[in-house]
């Protein structure tokens, strides 16, 4: 049985992973592509890298100065619009080389004070105080999202992998606040999750017999639970009343509801399956 510290660790190598997987569709890319539109409205390229890089900065210092963090961050969701319209205008002082060797700096202190921390400690943050293996997934989904984004910019499609588990543990974990979010009361029926991982496993969460389920790809989820794919236009079977509203709504991040992808935006070539029971 796995100890805290070696779950820490094991999360921070797979950040360092989501990193260099992100870095290395980056590094190739000529200084014009940087200012290519991403889906995300209003945010070319060269925005979701600086979104990345200095909300990593902020996590070495949330991790490191708790307290000091804690009295500086916002309070509301006026504060934090303020807080991401902040980074956009930051990551724009920027040419490419220097932004990307910007994040490459940030990115290792991140990571060096996440190792160094004790697992058992809180960490704040802009939503509540998370434990540093929590908050070190909840970068590699934010890493994960913001490439997706990029990836969809310059049109590659990135090979999934065994990494998009930490992505679905997070929408899982985050189905009440994405009902908080946006303003709605939690459910109290469960939903059971039953993912295929990139190498066939079956991934699962909650109980089987649960009349409500999302079952299908783990990218599938991971692309719904990020907002960066609508429901219908993903592979994912969709059971049940809860379920169906869930997948309309869910989001693995902290703070408020995003825009989310239109319907046919990103159509794949099959349809989500909604079995709502009346």
């Amino acid at each position: 049985m796995t100890t805290a510290a070696e779950r820490l660790a094991a999360v921070c190598d797979d950040l360092v992973d989501e990193h260099d997987a992100l870095d290395a569709l980056l590094a190739g890319l000529p200084d014009a592509d940087w200012g290519c539109p991403t889906p995300a409205p209003g945010w070319d390229i060269r925005d979701q890298v600086a979104h990345i890089a200095y909300f990593d900065a902020a996590a070495s210092r949330a991790v490191g100065d708790p307290d000091g963090f804690a009295a500086e961050r916002p309070v509301d969701r006026h504060g934090l619009a303020a807080v991401l319209d902040d980074a956009t205008a930051w990551g724009r002082t920027f040419r490419p080389a220097a932004l990307l060797a910007t994040w490459r700096t940030t990115r290792v202190a991140m990571i060096t004070a996440f190792r160094a921390t004790r697992p058992d400690e809180r960490v704040p943050w802009y939503g509540p105080a998370m434990s540093p293996t929590s908050f070190a997934t909840a970068r590699l989904m934010e890493t994960w999202a913001h490439g997706q984004d990029v990836a969809d910019a310059v049109g590659v499609a990135r090979a999934p992998t065994a990494r998009l588990r930490h992505i679905a543990h997070l929408g899982v974990l985050a189905f009440a606040n994405s009902y908080r979010a946006h303003g709605r009361e939690v459910p109290g029926a469960p939903v059971h999750v039953d993912l295929r991982s990139p190498d066939g496993q079956q991934w699962a969460w909650g109980d089987p017999a649960a009349d409500d389920c999302v079952a299908g790809d783990t990218l599938d989820f991971a692309l719904v639970v990020t907002q960066r794919r609508h429901v219908a236009d993903t592979g994912l079977v969709v059971r049940g009343p809860v379920a169906t509203e869930w997948m309309s709504i869910a989001q693995a991040f902290a703070g408020p509801p995003g825009p989310g992808r239109r319907p046919g935006q990103f159509p794949s070539g099959h349809r989500s399956i909604y079995q709502e029971q009346s």
